[in-house]
């Protein structure tokens, strides 16, 4: 599918820091992928695709966050460092997704 060949490419490119992020970060993006299309197909407006977002993938986005904060903390990271690098990584991928879906919205 076109619409998330841009989102695929910043996983590949995304570091794989563990296991447990790493396979948070693919389950996340790929809820966030999957809401994009049936966004369109109902022409969602763009503070709706955002609560479908936290609706569909909130589950993903908790686990993505715990696996984040957990491996940054095993480094030696401190609790609020690793929950800012959660948000900053988090933010990154749902922000994309938005991108996109404004992007193919005005198409």
């Amino acid at each position: 599918m076109f619409v998330t060949a841009p989102l695929m490419l910043l996983l590949a490119a995304a570091p794989q820091s563990g296991d447990a992020v790493g396979n948070g970060r693919k389950t996340y993006s790929a809820c966030l992928e999957k809401q994009i299309q049936p966004a369109l197909d109902k022409k969602m407006s763009l503070s709706d695709f955002q609560a479908s977002l936290k609706a569909q993938c909130g589950t993903q986005e908790t686990a993505f966050r715990a696996a984040i904060v957990a491996d940054d903390k095993s480094t030696g990271m401190s609790e609020k460092d690793a929950q800012s690098d959660a948000d900053d990584q988090i933010s990154e991928y749902r922000d994309k997704i938005i991108g996109e879906f404004e992007d193919y919205s005005k198409s």
